[in-house]
């Protein structure tokens, strides 16, 4: 065998390895942002699950609040179904009917004295704000990892393993303005 021979053997070689790395960096990454909406996934079920007996515990006080009520249990199931289906971008969006909806049921809530005494209420909306705050903590994780992902895929040489195996973008989980923004009390009590 000659020394050419040997000498491109070699360099196929450090080639190969070179591309089997990228892949698996971006088999890694991939792997990241699953994990980083899965981890979102946990929390939106378990408000899922509590958003119900806060409803349930509001009703009993407020009955004059119907629409603020209905409002958040519509905007749960609209939650529930972008979940389900895996569209992060229904899902900002209905997060943000939902976060909008619990703002103003939390508002609402001042005017009822005996329901903002009540245990089971005061424990609901602690449990839901700690779990509102994770979903926030989570995001932002699962935004830097699709943000590592979507980046490293147009990156000269990732791009080539990445179209060559079919890598993706994977969406931002975007909330709106409207949602971003605080709650107007006055609207609410005037």
């Amino acid at each position: 065998m000659s020394l050419a021979s040997v000498a491109l053997i070699v360099i196929l070689l450090l080639v190969a390895a070179f591309a089997v790395i990228l892949y698996n960096g971006l088999v890694r990454l991939k792997h990241g942002v699953s994990k980083a909406w899965a981890n979102i996934d946990v929390l939106l079920r378990q408000r899922h699950e509590e958003l119900p007996k806060l409803v349930e515990t509001c009703k009993q006080y407020m009955q004059h609040e119907r629409t603020t009520l209905e409002r958040v249990i519509a905007a749960r199931q609209a939650v529930s179904s972008a979940r389900e289906q895996g569209d992060v971008g229904a899902l900002g969006r209905a997060e943000s009917g939902l976060r909008a909806g619990l703002g103003q049921l939390f508002a609402l809530a001042e005017n009822y004295p005996e329901l903002k005494a009540n245990d089971s209420f005061q424990h609901l909306q602690q449990r839901i704000s700690g779990l509102e705050n994770g979903i926030a903590d989570r995001r932002e994780l699962y935004n830097e990892a699709v943000n590592l992902n979507n980046v490293r895929i147009e990156q000269f040489p990732d791009v080539l393993i990445a179209r060559a195996f079919a890598f993706g973008a994977a969406p931002l989980l975007q909330f709106s303005e409207a949602q971003k923004a605080d709650v107007d009390l006055k609207s609410l009590f005037g």
